[in-house]
């Protein structure tokens, strides 16, 4: 089938680095959501999807324990680590792990138990309990601001990144409804902008335009 071939060769992106992709990428979503954040916060994201887009590094990524472990297990596990070190490092792989589902595979979520404010409630926390633990390195130190930012900022680059996938292509009909669940659900401002681009006035259940 030539002419389906051409349209989807007239689709692909052609990319000569990944990473610098993710950046104009994720410049562009934050600019487009008015969402401002440090440059180290902008690259620490940029790094993770990068790293991210490699599949064997978000099954695995050296974390200890089993491949695609549910965020509640991983929290046990952050738990019942056995250093700060360790602990540590878990955390930082639940918060890593929660803005890239909530950012990207978010559409997937609304088949599971757990929805996308879940995901933000846990991301965003880990990223917290990162920020304010005793630094035990000038490393953790330097990164203590960007976790801060992260945790503050969860819901706004959930939409930021959200925006970076859809970019390649507009939303289909039945995403109409799983933006409005997710506005209700998080608050999403991004969401309340698209659903008003689509004459949708976002208005909660109980009657009133919710703020976020």
């Amino acid at each position: 089938m030539p002419e389906a071939s051409s349209r989807a060769e007239s689709a692909v992106i052609s990319v000569a680095s990944l990473q610098e992709f993710f950046r104009q990428s994720v410049e562009d979503a934050l600019a487009s959501n008015r969402v401002a954040v440090d440059t180290h916060t902008s690259v620490y994201v940029v790094n993770l999807l990068t790293r991210f887009a490699r599949s064997e590094a978000f099954h695995g990524d050296g974390a200890p324990g089993p491949r695609n472990r549910p965020l509640s297990l991983m929290l046990n596990d952050v738990v019942e680590a056995g250093s700060s070190a360790e602990r540590m490092l878990l955390l930082r792989r639940l918060g890593d792990v929660a803005l890239f589902v909530s950012g990207f595979m978010a559409d997937g979520l609304h088949r599971h138990a757990v929805g996308v404010d879940y995901y933000v409630r846990m991301g965003g926390g880990a990223y917290q309990t990162l920020a304010s633990a005793a630094p035990d390195s000038a490393r953790t130190r330097a990164y203590a601001p960007v976790f801060a930012e992260l945790a503050a900022k969860f819901q706004d680059l959930v939409d930021a990144l959200n925006e970076v996938r859809s970019a390649a292509g507009p939303a289909r009909d039945a995403d109409v409804l799983r933006l409005y669940e997710l506005w209700l659900t998080t608050g999403s401002r991004r969401a309340a902008r698209l659903l008003r681009q689509l004459g949708i006035a976002p208005v909660s259940q109980s009657g009133s335009t919710r703020e976020h």
